[in-house]
């Protein structure tokens, strides 16, 4: 059964934020979704020390959220891939009127674009770049691959923050129901994967966990799922299943965080090392 734009409308915060909240100093209700999301995206952009003008990259944009808060907030220009024709579609619209360019793109792609300009003589790089929530789908295979092509992309100044969720163990295969059911081929990085990955092309300046805070927004996610449940069932496109399977996936989330078996880390990557040390921001 294929999931449409409305259940992730009425799931998600009202910025269609689909990763993980940061509740510092919010009281773990509903109501707070919005404002979670909201310290989230503004806490990522005082990481990268957004300045006015700066071209911004987000490998993984979804429909734009950050994207969206980044050049509102901190007028910079955003260009965001995404290999969701739907997300494009949909991101356009509500960005509209602003600096961002979606692209239909797989980040894989982007070297061969960065090639391609540097063969025109032109070339394109970004002030930083970021992911939040798309490195739990690259593989283990391909991590090596994904750091050298941000890398390749990224100004020598520039920083690159990763939002990903993590686990304790390395594993090299998918959580067999979540594989089946909702993230195919979706695999969780351990510390040691991410470290050995980002050998030779990175400086690691800052890890922030702050996996406790999935944990509540998986529990404000279930609780709008829950309460729209009734009106998503009278469209004809959900039955019982899928409300048994869909509570199974947003539960047993919330549950491996908040027993500390799944991390969610915020890493902040230079490629030379900052100038004096980096400033540390929660």
């Amino acid at each position: 059964m294929g999931i449409s734009f409305n259940l992730y409308k009425s799931m998600l915060d009202e910025r269609l934020t689909y990763t993980c909240g940061y509740w510092k100093s919010l009281k773990p209700v509903p109501q707070n979704l919005d404002k979670a999301q909201e310290q989230k995206l503004d806490l990522v952009c005082k990481k990268l020390n957004l300045k006015a003008g700066q071209k911004i990259l987000d490998i993984g944009c979804g429909w734009g959220s950050f994207m969206k808060y980044a050049a509102e907030k901190y007028k910079v220009k955003c260009v965001g891939v995404t290999v969701s024709k739907e997300q494009v579609e949909l991101g356009r619209k509500l960005c509209k009127g602003l600096p961002i360019e979606f692209r239909l793109q797989d980040y894989r792609e982007l070297l061969d674009s960065y090639r391609e300009l540097l063969d025109s003589a032109s070339s394109e790089k970004f002030d930083h770049i970021v992911s939040l929530g798309m490195f739990e789908h690259v593989g283990c295979k391909n991590y090596k691959e994904f750091f050298k092509i941000v890398n390749h992309v990224l100004k020598d100044k520039g920083l690159f923050l990763l939002h990903t969720i993590g686990g304790n163990k390395s594993v090299t295969k998918c959580d067999a129901w979540f594989d089946k059911y909702i993230f195919p081929n979706g695999m969780l990085p351990s510390i040691k994967q991410i470290g050995e990955a980002i050998e030779d092309y990175f400086v690691m300046e800052d890890w922030h966990n702050f996996g406790t805070d999935y944990d509540k927004t998986l529990m404000a996610w279930f609780h709008n799922f829950d309460k729209a449940w009734p009106k998503l069932k009278a469209t004809g496109k959900y039955n019982e299943r899928f409300y048994r399977m869909w509570k199974y996936y947003l539960l047993s989330m919330a549950g491996a965080f908040r027993a500390r078996r799944n991390q969610l880390w915020q890493i902040v990557l230079s490629k030379n090392g900052v100038e004096g040390g980096y400033e540390s921001i929660r």
